[in-house]
């Protein structure tokens, strides 16, 4: 898959296009890019994804709403190339780009500078300052520049439309199961492992504390879960715990997420590694000794052995 940032740079063949933020790239998502690649073959065309970064919510409502992105950039891009797009524009949404009417934006960008051929758009996507991406409006620009503008109908997974929003409120909520269908993969998160007060490590649960890659990717609803760990190529299971620790940390209120890593055995101070949520087993307790929360540790890594070995 070419990726472009540069749309000087660009040069394909009869493009059949998608727009739209595709935070997630869940069913719904993929559903448009299967419409797109089937669209694209039958044009003898190219697929294109057009996507923004950043996140238009992010310009158009500066710290007016926390949005919290199932994605990060590098992750969409990895998704994308999973689902059979050849071509990944990412244009840079600013203040000036979104002043953009829908008509200037395909005059001058799908039409000017990609060559569009076709135009494939969910059941309720709208581009452009005026929003009017879904009207009369788009069909007269098709007929004025040569394309063709195909809708794709809402995608359902047992009787609910899937969307962005829907995930996430999935994910805030501690449904990682609900959130993980809608996804069609296991949510994930990455980043680096950063040094800790070795408390885990002291009771015999060692712990890999680690700093998401970015602010603004969404950490799922407090609590303990099961997960798989991703280290280089490799994966292991693990409990997780996203909290404040109350039992161990004395009224400080700084969240951090950690994760016992079963079945392995190093050190990973400085490296970068992924969490794959598959459940949530419970809540954070407050114990009243470090004995009981050992026993608990201890109950919740049997539950993760055995929710491992039910899936073999």
């Amino acid at each position: 898959m070419e990726v472009y940032t540069d749309l000087k740079k660009i040069k394909i063949r009869k493009p059949i296009v998608t727009v739209g933020t595709f935070d997630g790239v869940h069913l719904g998502h993929q559903h448009i890019f299967s419409q797109l690649t089937k669209a694209a073959k039958k044009s003898e065309g190219e697929p294109v994804v057009i996507t923004f970064w950043p996140h238009p919510r992010m310009i158009v409502h500066p710290g007016g709403t926390d949005i919290m992105l199932l994605n990060t950039l590098e992750e969409k891009i990895e998704l994308s190339q999973q689902h059979g797009i050849l071509h990944l524009i990412v244009l840079d949404f600013s203040k000036e780009f979104s002043q953009l009417t829908s008509s200037q934006f395909i005059e001058e960008f799908l039409y000017k500078k990609i060559g569009i051929k076709g135009l494939i758009l969910g059941y309720d996507h709208r581009f452009g300052k005026d929003r009017l991406g879904n009207s009369d409006q788009l069909q007269a620009c098709a007929e004025k520049y040569g394309f063709f503008v195909q809708h794709v109908d809402a995608y359902c997974k047992d009787n609910e439309k899937i969307s962005s929003t829907r995930i996430r409120n999935a994910l805030i909520s501690g449904n990682i199961k609900l959130a993980n269908s809608f996804l069609s993969r296991n949510y994930s998160l990455t980043g680096i492992v950063e040094a800790g007060k070795k408390i885990g490590r002291n009771i015999g649960f060692p712990t890999a504390n680690i700093q998401p890659d970015h602010d603004f990717k969404l950490v799922p609803l407090d609590g303990v879960y099961t997960v798989k760990v991703r280290i280089n190529d490799k994966e292991f299971p693990g409990m997780l715990n996203i909290g404040i620790r109350p039992t161990v940390n004395k009224g400080n209120s700084n969240k951090s997420i950690e994760v016992h890593i079963i079945g392995f055995e190093g050190n990973l101070y400085g490296e970068k590694i992924t969490l794959l949520f598959h459940d949530r087993i419970r809540n954070e307790l407050k114990f009243n000794s470090i004995d009981e929360l050992t026993n608990q540790l201890h109950s919740d890594k049997e539950h993760v052995i055995s929710y491992f070995n039910q899936l073999k």
